[in-house]
């Protein structure tokens, strides 16, 4: 670990911890436990946090702006061709889906416990990633209302956010297909 640059560092230790609050919790891990996850102490970790919450807020704060970022990225590529933008979302979230699953299931159970006002800005950045999805779903469903594009959305995330549970049973490949159908089947139901 000598040798890292504080940004490596930064990141070994929001991966160890989406895994370790994946598995127990938010509560149920230490800042103990962190430290020691990645082969220091628990107050070492101050070095790059100022406590267990900062780094919570960090993780859900990065992993908000990643997804915006790429999302936007992928629909603008593909501006010209909302079949094409609406593939590279689907790409896109489901690559993310399959090698972070733990970071998915620590979205969905602790953002209660990021503080203020860290959790607005995370909301916002939630719903500006929806909101790329339904400007793209509504070039491809004409005429459907924003509210039910965004319910779609948002029962679309739920299949592909479903890895955590499944991600293992297939390989990648058979399991990014499965999605990418399943994903596409979705979002164009009714269409």
């Amino acid at each position: 670990m000598a040798g890292r640059t504080g940004g490596a560092r930064r990141a070994e230790i929001l991966r160890a911890a989406a895994g370790l609050f994946a598995a127990r919790g938010f509560h149920g891990v230490s800042i103990d436990d962190l430290g020691r996850a990645v082969g220091t102490s628990g107050p070492a970790l101050y070095r790059h946090f100022p406590g267990k919450e900062a780094l919570l807020a960090a993780m859900l704060l990065d992993v908000s702006e990643r997804l915006a970022a790429d999302g936007a990225e992928r629909a603008a590529a593909h501006a010209d061709d909302p079949h094409r933008a609406l593939d590279a979302l689907l790409r896109g979230h489901i690559g993310f889906a399959l090698t972070e699953p733990a970071l998915i299931t620590v979205r969905d159970r602790e953002l209660g416990n990021v503080p203020e006002p860290h959790r607005r800005r995370i909301r916002r950045l939630q719903r500006g990633y929806v909101e790329q999805w339904v400007g793209v779903l509504a070039r491809l469903r004409p005429g459907a209302d924003p509210p039910s594009l965004r319910a779609t959305v948002h029962a679309a995330f739920g299949l592909l956010n479903s890895t955590p549970h499944s991600a293992e049973e297939l390989p990648a490949k058979p399991m990014t297909d499965l999605l990418l159908a399943m994903g596409t089947a979705a979002l164009l139901a009714g269409h």
